[in-house]
């Protein structure tokens, strides 16, 4: 078997068959090659540098390293199951290659900090892919926040019809979600971006090495500084599973509005045949299968999460092989968060919004209470009041299948002599959002500061 010169020494029974199928983990960190290969060059290039390895040796490991990357990636040399990993994978192609000066690069170090090493510089590069995907999708907001600027929606509490809001508004919402979002990624880059290699298998080496040249060969901004914690450490994956799964809770919530408001009960919204499916059994339906499955696969990430959470809980420091079991969750969590805000932004840019229907519901219905309320107080009334008058109003208005638009003012003072004519510039549901003064509000101004402000950051932002 390949991987039996990796421990020979210490037994006397080749690893049985079955074991090594159940312990290999070489079909899914192979993912990892192009991390391992630019961890090794960068730990043989400080050994030479350090008079472990002469520069002759090392010149002969690196050319052979970079070969077997191109190799991998042309296909000449498959990452199979008869290798335990991605690690010992190339370490023995590269001995068959260059004879055992190929055994002198794993010096200094362990399969524990190389591990450890390639994951940090795997999350590194997908929480920068990420992050772009976030501000593609801020962008996607922001572009249909201007585009739909005027219209005016129920907004809701408690999955009830509240108050009238700019459509933009709850737009805008999103974006600021998603700047939480993005900032707790660049909170967990920082965090990651430090070398646990040179750490070996957790005590560290007797080795003369200089792990701060090889952290900056890597450009990572320092070292791990605990050689137990280096090897022993998985939070920076799930603090980064925690951050996705945050996101991804972002996603579904709009999914789950994308969902009902394409609805005919709503019928706010439409999304484009092209991001919709329909029904193998009825001919009429339209069906928002993107967004369900974004909706569904938040599922998966809060998986990961508890995975990844509970394969750490119990293990004593440092490295245990319980933590070969990160890579899996990693993986799906990268792959699933990348697929979801990819196609999310496509579904956003083909949805669009029913002006005429939006404004009928808004006439139909009594959004506009606070309103009343409020121009009660302003005439002198306690607020507790001015609600219980609204409420008598609203109540009117229902019995009598009627809204406030179909009110005079002689109805009005039945409940109260401070209404007045102007209550009817408080009450429709085209003044509501104007009347609002506080910063942040659904006030049209308001809202046209919320997108300069995001404009000004997403059209300077670079990751």
């Amino acid at each position: 078997m390949p991987n039996q010169t990796l421990w020979g020494g210490r037994f006397k029974e080749p690893l049985a068959e079955l074991a090594l199928k159940f312990s290999s983990s070489i079909e899914f960190d192979k993912i990892l090659y192009e991390e391992d290969i630019a961890g090794s060059i960068a730990h043989v290039e400080m050994l030479a540098a350090c008079k472990v390895l002469t520069a002759s040796e090392m010149r002969r490991i690196r050319t052979a390293l970079k070969a077997i990357q191109k190799e991998i990636e042309t296909g000449k040399f498959e990452l199979t199951t008869e290798y335990e990993d991605v690690h010992m994978a190339i370490e023995q192609r590269l001995t068959q290659k260059i004879g055992a000066l190929g055994g002198k690069l794993h010096t200094a170090r362990s399969r524990n900090d190389q591990i450890a090493l390639d994951e940090r510089l795997f999350l590194r590069t997908a929480i920068r892919e990420i992050s772009k995907l976030v501000i593609n999708l801020q962008r996607v907001l922001l572009y249909k926040s201007e585009k739909v600027f005027g219209i005016l929606m129920p907004g809701y509490t408690h999955t009830q019809r509240a108050q009238p809001i700019l459509l933009s508004h709850h737009l805008l919402a999103y974006i600021s979600m998603l700047e939480r979002d993005f900032e707790r990624l660049q909170d967990c880059s920082m965090r990651l971006n430090k070398s646990p290699l040179g750490a070996a298998a957790f005590a560290g080496t007797s080795f003369p090495i200089d792990r701060v040249m090889v952290a900056k060969k890597l450009h990572f901004d320092g070292i791990v500084e605990n050689s137990i914690d280096a090897v022993s450490d998985r939070d920076y994956l799930i603090e980064f599973t925690a951050a996705c799964s945050i996101l991804i809770m972002h996603l579904s919530r709009f999914a789950e509005e994308l969902v009902m408001w394409t609805t005919k009960e709503f019928s706010f919204a439409q999304i484009s045949d092209s991001y919709t499916t329909g029904s193998s059994i009825m001919p009429q339906k339209k069906n928002p299968d993107m967004a369900e499955l974004v909706r569904g696969k938040t599922g998966r990430i809060y998986g990961a999460l508890f995975s990844l959470l509970t394969m750490m809980k119990g293990l004593p420091l440092s490295y245990n092989r319980d933590m070969q079991e990160d890579k899996k969750p990693m993986f799906d969590v990268v792959s699933t968060v990348r697929q979801c805000l990819f196609i999310f932004a496509h579904v956003l840019v083909h949805t669009t919004f029913d002006k005429a229907h939006l404004e009928e519901e808004l006439r139909t219905d009594f959004l506009s209470a606070t309103d009343m309320a409020d121009y009660l107080v302003r005439k002198g009334l306690p607020f507790r009041e001015a609600h219980e008058i609204t409420g008598k109003v609203v109540a009117y208005c229902i019995s009598r299948k009627m809204y406030f638009g179909n009110l005079d003012i002689e109805t009005l003072n039945q409940f109260s002599p401070n209404f007045d004519g102007d209550v009817f510039d408080f009450i429709l549901p085209q003044n509501s959002a104007n009347q609002k003064q506080s910063a942040g509000s659904t006030n049209p101004h308001e809202v046209r500061k919320q997108i300069a402000h995001w404009t000004r950051v997403l059209g300077k932002r670079r990751v």
